[in-house]
């Protein structure tokens, strides 16, 4: 069939050299020949650079952070201005204002900027800045021995094998050895789910004074340093009572404070330590450069660019090419940022990708388009007959509103659509797989409970539990997340997950097939993750999804889709 991922291409597993550091641990892969490589080294250097160069980082929020905050006091604000009433629908019972997602947008929020290489201002980097930078070294190996060469990896980060939790940190860590001892004292002497779980029920009942007596329980045995479970109470705790007291607005907003730079290494930390992201390059990295092996000219349209992570392993790949660099147009697609460019950031991203395209000698062009992703239309995507299209969206669809009661049409439908339109050779959807997306607030809560509850664990097994990038990300993602979903009600709700079940029904139903995956991809992508992680995560393959998880809970799902032929619909 056209298009499987069965005939990867062999640019992406190229090795100069002939060999392979992979060979030793044959045992573990089953596939044709040595266990391949792969470039995700380059996003840690892309990573590092920014961290490096960018001084300004230090001073800025987030931009991940910032687009959600914004969408949240918008939605509030629409609230306000309108008096729908989604929390009643929502909670069954709660009689708050929710907000209708509006679908026109100001015309100061519709920019887009056209940037080519050729024309780029950034000079390629100085020597000594190339040793980070570049791929000196390009034959495939292990990760932790590759990586620790210029990442700065607290021991065991990246490797197969259990983090000490009380191990020290590198860095200076705050210490709390006052609550230390609290905690260890207190260790497993109360049932902090049973707590919050009963806490839910109390708010979801209007019963305050329980659940403030509830809440004042949990907090004597909760902490943002403890072991998994207190950290998850730590931050469940702050979310319900930001409920009960209704300032769930002004606590989701202040929970966003960590700068840029601190948020990046964070992450940083966080794709070392799990393999998701790793593994997800993988597949859609293969696929791409299988799905566009023939072309000379390559259009990727990218809803959720961010920083643009998902493309220095591309430009790697398509510059290795035995006939020549294609050339790459990349159509960043963003929500649009606070203040009075909100387009800026996502142009500072084609700007870093254009830099990066230079150094491999790859034609690049971008397109920046910062609005609400309902309201893009075609002529705003510049499609060229010439090029193939490529379409990507991981792990954002579900920020985008799932129902227009006024309107009556679903916006995460419109985007679909909007795909569908497009004609694209693959469209590659990663999703967050959740089930905390539900009406009711107590049920909603308990699922979310479930959830919340294996990533403070896999973070518990895999990073020192001091280490100061693992209580940014804790904070500044999760306990942000569980903010919103929990004290959140209406239109400020922007985390609403599906399954990957539901994702796939809502693909097939506005035109799309799958691509099968091949069982080579799935094998290489086992054997990586026993190779290099925790024992305790998993990866699986359902419907012609990739799987990823932990302890048995489905996390992450990543799937290649085509568009229906006329006769197949």
């Amino acid at each position: 069939m056209e298009g499987q991922p069965q005939q990867l291409s062999s640019v992406f597993n190229s090795d100069p050299s002939g060999g392979s550091n992979w060979t030793s641990n044959a045992a573990l892969w089953t596939g044709d020949g040595p266990l391949p490589g792969d470039t995700f080294d380059e996003v840690l250097r892309f990573l590092n650079q920014m961290l490096m160069e960018e001084e300004d980082l230090e001073q800025r929020p987030c931009m991940y952070q910032d687009i959600l905050a914004l969408q949240a006091a918008e939605r509030s604000f629409l609230d306000a201005l309108t008096g729908v009433d989604f929390a009643r629908k929502e909670t069954g019972k709660r009689n708050r204002s929710g907000e209708e997602y509006d679908e026109h947008d100001d015309d100061e929020e519709e920019r887009s900027n056209k940037i080519s290489a050729r024309y780029s201002n950034y000079e390629v980097p100085t020597e000594e800045y190339d040793k980070i930078l570049l791929c000196l070294n390009l034959k495939p190996s292990p990760y932790p021995v590759f990586l620790s060469s210029y990442c700065d990896l607290e021991p065991g980060r990246g490797t197969n094998h259990q983090i000490d939790p009380n191990q020290e940190p590198k860095r200076g860590r705050p210490r709390a050895s006052d609550a230390k001892k609290k905690l260890h004292f207190s260790k497993n002497a109360v049932d902090l789910r049973s707590l919050l779980t009963q806490c839910a029920q109390c708010v979801a009942s209007y019963d305050n004074r329980r659940a403030l007596e509830l809440l004042s329980q949990i907090r004597q045995h909760s902490s943002p340093i403890g072991d998994a479970t207190e950290r998850l109470a730590h931050y469940f705790a702050n979310s319900l009572e930001a409920r009960v007291s209704g300032t769930a607005t002004a606590m989701y907003a202040a929970a966003g404070r960590a700068s840029a730079a601190d948020t990046l290494r964070a992450y940083q930390a966080y794709i070392l330590a799990c393999p998701f992201t790793r593994m997800s390059h993988i597949l859609y990295g293969k696929s791409i450069l299988d799905a566009t092996k023939e072309s000379e000219k390559i259009h990727i349209i990218d809803f959720g660019i961010l920083y643009g992570f998902n493309w220095p392993c591309l430009i790697k790949g398509l510059s290795r090419r035995p006939s020549g660099s294609p050339k790459l147009h990349i159509t960043g697609i963003e929500f649009p940022q606070s203040g009075f460019r909100p387009a800026e950031r996502v142009e500072e991203t084609g700007r870093r990708l254009a830099r990066y395209c230079k150094i491999f000698s790859v034609p690049f062009e971008y397109h920046a388009i910062a609005k609400k992703w309902e309201t893009i239309t075609l002529q705003d995507l510049q499609l060229d007959k010439s090029e193939t299209t490529i379409v990507m969206c991981l792990h954002r669809l579900k920020n985008v509103p799932e129902d227009d009661e006024i309107a009556g049409i679903s916006p995460r439908d419109k985007v679909l659509h909007l795909i569908r339109e497009i004609n694209p050779e693959i469209f590659i959807h990663g999703i967050l797989n959740g089930t905390y997306n539900a009406p009711f607030f107590a049920t909603r809560c308990r699922e979310a409970l479930h959830h919340f509850s294996s990533l403070f664990d896999m973070f518990d097994k895999n990073l020192p539990r001091h280490d100061q990038d693992r209580l940014v990300c804790e904070k500044e993602v999760l306990g942000r997340d569980v903010m919103n979903v929990i004290a959140c009600e209406g239109s400020e709700r922007v985390e609403r997950p599906n399954t990957y079940k539901q994702w796939g029904v809502r693909n097939l139903r506005v035109g799309f097939r799958q691509v099968p995956v091949g069982e080579n991809i799935v094998k290489e992508i086992r054997a990586k993750v026993r190779l290099n992680y925790h024992k305790d995560f998993e990866v699986d393959k359902d419907c012609n999804w990739i799987l990823q998880g932990w302890k048995g809970r489905i996390l992450s799902a990543l799937s290649i889709w085509k568009p229906c032929e006329s006769n197949d619909e």
